[in-house]
């Protein structure tokens, strides 16, 4: 028996949000501010109902809050009763249920007798009906003024009054206006679902007083399930406080004697009535609760929890928290555990660094494994889902477990999408394609978990061909930040853009790129080439000859991500192209070319007179300055190419690039070596190519 499915509507960012749970682990990645901490809230407050975890105007959507303040004001009819849905936050829990499962725990919820129809549906509401909802406006229209005409500060207050009580329900798969109202039922969840979590928000310092682990130690006794050994202990632990107390009570005489005998002075007591006296009660449960210490020990010496790190610290109390949650979830044994038990787990990077990052996530199905099974025999039904925003943690994961939340940027709605789905994306009916496209999965999952797990993460990227670029483009966009200020633009540098080293294969990343859907650049080269004949022992054959994009026989570019995202390998299409045209969306399977698309294929253009082919020719085109005079400056140029090309007035940079650069990504480390500061500007003495400038200036904006 497992959860398949959970839908919530109206509840803070989620609008109408459908999360998929795997049979065990659920990664739940997303940048900032993409929902992951109101699905837990929603969880929470729904299936854990208490005043604590009431609901409140600001977990409404702020559609939802529109439609109902516009209600109030009067800038919208109320509808018709005929035509009203009614309002409100709503959560829907799909369980499925196979033959093997024990149904007992769950057969008050079974809505159907069809064998094929495994499905159970818990729903649970708080909206409004159209009576309430009259009452509502015909009441905020009374007392308005008192509210400073604000029908929101009336909400505030009022909201319970109209929107009553959470509703449960469970609902036929098949119909879901056929149902059964749990609560009028009296069919409680307790023994059916369990829900436990450990909030981002953990309260591990390391101050001298912190007593974190100490404090969760006892905590755990209080809620251990008693198995055997347990148990066995708890009486020695029961039988040494009674001997305690006949011994701490015998002192206690001697302490407070002479306080006893002023009392009775007092008549405080009648001596003939009763003896006063003070006498020992430790309680087991409360012993621990204080009084004892967690301590770490180094050699032969016992230290203080908190002498330890912060992140080792956080990882320990973690582990307890989860120790706590699953003891939660295992009872005593005379309980029997929920049918279904869902454990949320916020962020457990949260003040560890990336070791223990990686130590938490290669664990964490092998312990809460180990902590599902009970001392007699009885293994609790598991699921857990983890959020996070570390790539560390993501590398180290299951592709398949990843669920990936993906806020649009124009509607702010929540999108929960399965990235095993993107698997799908990767198929043909043609086998020769099929293998290459199943060869491309497999290195870009290979790629991502191992590399550049942060694009998951990233608001922005940039896709480069190699290392010089890696090595020089955050020092290009520091100088585009300096150079060219826009007081509504972020500086690039304070984006979160992450830069991903592709060489020439940015169309593997293709469907990737659509299915996060986070606005990228992709830094090329234009690869102008022409083919012509020559004759080989009497034959004749195809030669490929690379040169400048101004020679004349130049037709055609060789680079494979230009002709696979616009489908020409025409030179002159691209020589044409301007920054708009060379922007571009995914429309179904094809990418076509849209000025305001959120994908930009920047390459070299020409500037001063001069088309580059490459990066390095472009920038020496611009920069020959740089070079000076001495050859020394730059090792990775050969001495005698270098001497031609800074003397000489009409020295070709193509030749010169082709020629003289021997390390590519060495080149790169001298421009920045012989780079000159100046007070405004850390890169003053050369220039960015105008086609990565007009790449990063485009990517810059919001």
């Amino acid at each position: 028996m497992k959860i398949s499915k959970i839908q919530i509507r109206n509840f803070r960012l989620l609008k109408d949000f459908s999360l998929d749970l795997e049979d065990e682990l659920s990664l739940i990645l997303g940048k900032n501010n993409t929902g992951k901490t109101s699905i837990l809230t929603a969880l929470d407050k729904f299936l854990n109902q208490s005043s604590r975890r009431s609901i409140t105007l600001d977990d409404f959507n702020v559609g939802l809050k529109k439609v109902l303040l516009q209600y109030l004001s009067g800038v919208k009819e109320l509808p018709i009763e005929n035509c009203y849905q009614p309002l409100g936050i709503e959560l829907k829990v799909y369980i499925e249920y196979t033959e093997q499962d024990d149904l007992s725990q769950v057969s008050s919820l079974i809505m159907s007798l069809d064998p094929d129809d495994n499905n159970i549906v818990l729903k649970f509401e708080y909206n409004i009906d159209h009576e309430q909802l009259i009452k509502l406006k015909d009441d905020y229209t009374e007392q308005s003024e008192k509210f400073d005409n604000n029908p929101e500060l009336f909400l505030k207050e009022h909201l319970g009054d109209y929107f009553g009580s959470v509703k449960k329900k469970s609902l036929l798969f098949t119909d879901e206006a056929v149902f059964i109202d749990l609560v009028k039922e009296n069919i409680p969840l307790n023994d059916i679902l369990s829900f436990n979590f450990i909030s981002a928000k953990r309260s591990v310092t390391n101050k001298d007083n912190d007593k974190t682990l100490s404090h969760q130690t006892a905590k755990i006794y209080k809620i251990s399930d008693e198995s055997n050994e347990q148990i066995d202990a708890s009486e020695k632990f029961k039988e040494t406080l009674r001997k305690t107390d006949d011994e701490l009570s015998a002192i206690y005489a001697d302490m407070f004697d002479g306080l006893i005998q002023k009392i009775n002075q007092f008549g405080g007591v009648n001596p003939t009535d009763t003896k006063l006296k003070v006498s020992s009660t430790l309680q087991h449960r409360d012993l621990l609760d204080g009084n004892t210490t967690v301590m770490y020990s180094h050699d032969t010496h016992d230290l203080p929890e908190h002498y330890n790190g912060l992140g080792y610290m956080n990882l320990i109390s973690m582990i307890f928290d989860i120790e706590m949650v699953m003891g939660k979830f295992r009872r005593s044994l005379k309980e029997k555990p929920a049918a279904i038990n869902l454990f949320f787990i916020e962020e457990p990077e949260a003040h560890t660094h990336p070791q223990m990052q990686y130590i938490f996530i290669k664990n964490i199905k092998t312990l809460l494994k180990g902590n599902r099974e009970r001392d007699d025999g009885i293994t609790i039904q598991l699921q857990t889902a983890i959020t996070t925003h570390s790539s560390h943690i993501v590398s180290e994961c299951d592709f398949d477990d990843i669920k990936y939340l993906r806020k649009s940027n124009t509607t702010c709605d929540v999108k929960a999408k399965n990235l095993k789905s993107l698997q799908d994306e990767y198929k043909s009916e043609d086998d020769a394609e099929d293998i290459k496209l199943k060869k491309a999965y497999k290195f870009l999952k290979q790629y991502l978990t191992l590399n550049r797990a942060e694009l998951f993460f990233a608001d922005k990227a940039i896709f480069i061909e190699g290392d010089t670029e890696k090595i020089l483009v955050p020092a290009m966009m520091k100088k585009i930040d300096q150079e060219f200020r826009v007081p509504d633009e972020t500086p690039l540098l304070s984006q979160n853009i992450s830069m991903v080293e592709v060489g020439a294969y940015s169309q593997t990343f293709e469907k990737f790129i659509d299915f996060i859907g986070v606005k990228s650049l992709v830094i090329t080269d234009i690869d102008s080439q022409y083919v012509r004949n020559i004759i080989m022992d009497g034959n004749t054959k195809k030669e490929t000859i690379k040169c400048k994009p101004s020679d004349p026989l130049a037709d055609q570019t060789s680079n494979a991500s230009l002709k696979f995202f616009f489908g020409h390998d025409d030179l002159a299409f691209y020589k044409n192209l301007s920054i708009n045209q060379k922007s571009l969306r995914k429309d179904g399977t094809q990418w076509i070319q849209d000025p305001d698309g959120y994908f930009l294929m920047a390459y070299q253009t020409n500037e001063d007179g001069y088309h580059g082919r490459s990066f390095e020719d472009a920038f020496f085109s611009l920069n020959k300055d740089l070079l000076g005079k001495n050859a020394e400056a730059f090792p990775s140029l050969t001495k005698r190419h270098f001497d031609i090309y800074v003397d000489s007035d009409d020295a070709c940079p193509f030749d010169f690039a082709e020629k003289a650069v021997n390390s590519k990504p060495t080149l790169a480390i001298e421009i920045l070596l012989n780079s000159e500061k100046t007070v405004d500007n850390e890169f003053s003495n050369w220039q960015v190519p105008s086609y990565i400038k007009e790449g990063l200036l485009w990517l810059r904006k919001n």
